[in-house]
C-alpha cells in the first residue's frame, strides 16, 4: 500500500513539472501533458491578440475552444468559433489563431506528429517582430 501511494505522489509531481506555463506577447500556454507522438496545451489569447501566420514541418494540431472566440486562418479558409467548437490543422499547412473578442480566448490544443519542439515553427508573418 506504502509502494502504491508513493507511485502516486511520483505522477502527481510528475505532471506538476509538465505544467509550466509560458508568457507570450499575445498571451500565453500552459503544457499539460506531453507523451510519444502528443502533446496536450491548454492557450489563453488576450483580447484584440494573434500568433504569428506559421507552419510546423512536423506536428498536426487540434484545437477545441473553451470560451471565448477565435478567428482561425487555416490555408485558404478563415472561420470563427466558439466555445465547444474546434478545427484540424494539418502538417506543413500555414495557420493563424487571433481573438478578436474583448474576452481572453481559452482552447485547448492537442498535437501530433514525430517532433513536437518549439523551434518547429515558421513564421510568416509576426506582429512581435518575432523569427
Amino acid at each position: 500500500m506504502v509502494q502504491s501511494k508513493e507511485m502516486s505522489l511520483s505522477s502527481v509531481v510528475t505532471q506538476a513539472a509538465i505544467a509550466a506555463t509560458e508568457i507570450r506577447p499575445w498571451g500565453s500556454f500552459t503544457t499539460l501533458e506531453e507523451g510519444i507522438g502528443y502533446k496536450i496545451k491548454r492557450i489563453e489569447v488576450n483580447p484584440g491578440h494573434r500568433l504569428s501566420l506559421q507552419m510546423h514541418h512536423h506536428r498536426s494540431e487540434h484545437w477545441i475552444v473553451v470560451s471565448g472566440t477565435a478567428k482561425v486562418v487555416c490555408g485558404e479558409k478563415e472561420e470563427t468559433l466558439g466555445a465547444n467548437q474546434s478545427t484540424y490543422v494539418p502538417q506543413c499547412t500555414p495557420h493563424r489563431l487571433e481573438n478578436p473578442g474583448v474576452i481572453k480566448l481559452i482552447l485547448i490544443e492537442v498535437q501530433n506528429g514525430e517532433y513536437l519542439g518549439e523551434d518547429d515553427i515558421i513564421r510568416f508573418q509576426d506582429d512581435y517582430a518575432r523569427q
